[in-house]
């Protein structure tokens, strides 16, 4: 066997029991407390509670990076008439009164947040609803090189597009 049969045997290997541990979270975990992590371990997204009366969005989430000290806000924002779950990813916007390209600046992703659950492809859960056992953000790693957020002393990896649930905040 070489070096990368071995490889791909020991990431197949990893990414099956990732998401079986994923799946034993999912359904003890509410979406707004689940974490969530990338194949390399590097990256960290972590959902947070948002309250649905005083917000315009239906979910809000961090990203962190190991190894750095970025932080980036991210934000779920449901669309009409065709319903999706449509998630921002920003790095350090302006706060106050901003233009349209105050918000293209600091713009890291955008897109629609899919959810999966035992080879099931789905929008994301709404708060209170049991935790994706894994969740997709369509081009991360690309959008990521070419946003603000990308450089020496931010990101210099890009993560896969899938993170698998890690746990749930208490």
């Amino acid at each position: 066997m070489n070096a990368y049969s071995f490889l791909a045997i020991l990431s197949a290997a990893t990414g099956l029991a990732q998401m079986q541990a994923g799946a034993a979270f999912s359904a003890e975990c509410t979406q707004e407390r689940a974490q969530y992590v990338d194949a390399q371990a590097l990256y960290e997204l972590s959902f947070e509670a948002v309250d649905p009366e005083s917000s315009a969005s239906s979910h809000s989430f961090k990203v962190t990076i190991k190894n750095s000290p970025l932080v980036l806000d991210g934000y779920v924002m449901p669309s009409e008439p065709v319903h999706r779950t449509n998630g921002f990813l920003f790095n350090n916007c302006p706060e106050g009164d901003i233009t349209g390209a105050d918000i293209a600046a600091c713009t890291v992703w955008e897109g629609v947040i899919y959810a999966s659950d035992n080879g099931k492809i789905d929008l994301l859960p709404q708060q209170g609803a049991n935790a994706a056992g894994q969740i997709l953000l369509p081009n991360l790693g690309a959008a990521l090189q070419a946003s603000s957020a990308w450089g020496p002393k931010k990101a210099q990896v890009a993560p896969w597009d899938v993170l698998t649930l890690k746990g749930c905040r208490s």
